[in-house]
């Protein structure tokens, strides 16, 4: 059994969500966690987990698009965690590429959000895109304990030992399946069982092959087939750590009931 733990169930993507929910869990796939992104997708992300049980969700601010942010989203997001089954605060974090909103705004928001998190007792999922160091320096000085996801890692071994001290686990996705991600791939080979969850980000992040096609959950198990051959691991091992992994940082997962 896997659980795709980061995949963006879109609605204009995904032309019968039924019909890929229920290829997926055949195939071995049986649940899936959908992060939002800003506050106008809130609603339809609550929607999803609404319709198909097998769907969890995690509520958010991301950085990328803060471009519309207004003081209220934070009150907003604080009714709605309070008001609905969620498993964690996310996507949130932080992001250095290039003409993107306000980098202050991005830390000031991250920072807010990490304080509805621990208000609510809530794990968070990060966002890291050329900020780990940054996302380290805020979680230490916001005394954050909560623990939670790094989305798509891809920083040193050394960011990932400092993740995890403070109770995160690292995504590991697409990026491995390529024979050109050799940092990437020896991180994950250090990692000790406890240390990761796999991830599709669908239908956004592209799988070694399978470039240029709409990525679904399904190709959560490529990743693992790759993570097996890369930690010389059998795929039902593999499986059973990012269950039980994503299960212990994300403490509401089975209490969320549709």
């Amino acid at each position: 059994m896997f659980i795709d733990s980061h995949c963006h169930l879109d609605f204009p993507v995904f032309d019968d969500l039924a019909s890929l929910i229920h290829q997926s869990q055949a195939a071995g796939v049986a649940e899936f966690l959908v992060p939002s992104t800003a506050s106008a997708s809130w609603s339809d992300v609550l929607a999803l987990q609404q319709d198909y049980p097998a769907i969890k969700v995690a509520l958010g601010l991301h950085p990328y698009f803060l471009a519309h942010y207004q003081s209220s989203d934070l009150q907003r997001l604080e009714c709605c965690l309070a008001q609905h089954k969620v498993v964690a605060v996310g996507e949130i974090g932080l992001d250095k590429w290039p003409n993107l909103p306000d980098y202050r705004l991005q830390q000031k928001v991250f920072l807010a959000q990490l304080a509805i998190a621990s208000s609510q007792s809530l794990p968070v999922i990060l966002h890291a895109r050329k900020s780990e160091d940054d996302l380290l320096k805020l979680l230490r000085q916001s005394k954050f304990s909560q623990g939670g996801i790094v989305h798509a890692f891809n920083g040193s071994l050394e960011q990932a030992k400092r993740f995890i001290d403070l109770g995160f686990v690292l995504g590991i996705g697409g990026t491995v399946t390529y024979p050109r991600a050799q940092k990437a791939r020896r991180v994950l080979q250090a990692l000790d069982d406890r240390d990761y969850v796999l991830e599709t980000d669908s239908p956004d992040m592209p799988i070694c092959g399978h470039q240029g096609q709409i990525n679904t959950p399904l190709r959560v198990l490529d990743v693992a087939q790759t993570v097996s051959e890369l930690r010389q691991q059998s795929v039902l091992a593999v499986a059973q750590n990012t269950c039980a992994n994503l299960q212990r940082v994300l403490p509401n997962w089975h209490k969320v009931k549709n």
